[in-house]
């Protein structure tokens, strides 16, 4: 079932619930008791090679002068150091992954990533919004970005027409949509006067969003092609293309993971009192994972692994896949269904989700309420 109605998905039964709930805690309790040294070492490794492939990327890109050839595998180096900066290192340590480390640099409290976004804003709309409230419609901000309309719970308007071509400014602007999320966000809450409590005033989340914004915008575009003298205007050309590209591989990602054909959605309402069984069941059905090789999941910061990162946030990614069967197979059990596929199968179902809701949908007949004999 997708998500053509709305709030057409049931909480699991309790007894269902429970079952899940204990299944996934010992999954969860077996995988957390081997973490130690090895998750530590297999983070510095990535973090160093994150860290030289950037110092390579700047330096080669200034040998372009020598043959063009230096300054394209400079681009090529510098994305590869930022996507995982963003994705393997960023997206993970923020979220508390590795904090038993006690590392003081790699820790969810200081650790600030390469991207426009302000780490403190992300860390709190991220990992406390979208995680708690995945895909719950009026509370889960991520879903659509405020920007796509991407099923029915939403009205249609005639902005709408014209998604799939935001979807696309998007895709190349991530970082800055990331950015601007959370002030956005605030601004909105505020036209609606919504009287929830607010982390930080108006003033800090603009004072936050410059104040990154600025020194991300200083370092790609003004310090280090400054300092490249007549490579200038390369350096400069070479850090924008690189932002661009990790820009695009970021946004796929985490629309692949969000926003297949068939992942629902649902109501404030169905997610009142929610167990935490039932909290796991909502987490299975709005997420979807991508299969690939080793290196496709790294570079991915293992959110091909969708659906576990959900269920299990503050685990190390790297550990996903290894997980992954085990979560397959608790989900066949109790007949949930466990959205994978390829790579191009599932970001041509993404493409087909914004084009479908670019349309105005009449309503239709509600389809029987998923549970687990369905």
């Amino acid at each position: 079932m997708n998500s053509t109605t709305k709030a057409t998905t049931q909480q699991l039964p309790i007894e269902l619930s429970q079952s899940l709930e204990s299944d996934l805690n010992e999954l969860r309790q077996r995988t957390l008791s081997k973490v130690g040294e090895e998750d530590a070492a297999y983070i510095r490794r990535i973090i160093r090679i994150e860290r030289w492939s950037g110092i390579f990327g700047r330096i080669s890109m200034v040998l372009g002068f020598i043959h063009p050839m230096y300054w394209v595998f400079g681009v090529l180096a510098l994305a590869f150091s930022k996507i995982l900066n963003n994705m393997e290192v960023g997206h993970n340590v923020m979220h508390g992954q590795y904090d038993w480390m006690n590392d003081p640099n790699i820790n969810s409290r200081s650790f600030d990533w390469d991207n426009a976004g302000d780490s403190d804003s992300w860390r709190h709309y991220h990992n406390y919004e979208h995680h708690t409230y995945t895909n719950i419609i009026g509370k889960d901000r991520d879903f659509g970005y405020g920007l796509l309309r991407l099923s029915n719970d939403l009205p249609w308007r005639i902005k709408n027409t014209f998604q799939v071509f935001i979807y696309m400014l998007l895709s190349l602007l991530f970082e800055w949509g990331v950015a601007y999320h959370e002030l956005a966000g605030d601004r909105v809450f505020s036209k609606k006067k919504n009287n929830r409590k607010k982390r930080l005033s108006a003033h800090d989340l603009k004072r936050a969003f410059f104040s990154k914004a600025g020194r991300q915008i200083f370092k790609d575009y003004i310090f280090f092609p400054l300092i490249s003298g007549p490579m200038f205007l390369p350096v400069l050309l070479g850090n924008f293309l690189a932002n661009l590209i990790r820009n695009l591989w970021t946004s796929t990602i985490i629309f692949c993971g969000h926003f297949t054909e068939d992942i629902h959605t649902f109501s404030q309402e169905q997610c009142n009192n929610e167990t935490k069984g039932q909290w796991y069941h909502r987490q299975m059905l709005g997420s979807s994972n991508i299969e690939g090789r080793k290196w496709f999941h790294i570079l991915t910061g293992h959110l091909s692994c969708q659906i576990e990162h959900h269920l299990f946030p503050d685990i190390p990614a790297h550990r996903y896949t290894q997980m992954a069967p085990e979560v397959q197979a608790i989900a066949k059990k109790h007949g949930i269904p466990y959205n994978t596929g390829r790579f191009s199968r599932q970001y041509f179902t993404v493409l087909k989700r914004i084009i479908k809701y670019s349309f105005p949908q009449s309503a239709t007949k509600p389809k029987e309420p998923l549970t687990a004999s369905n």
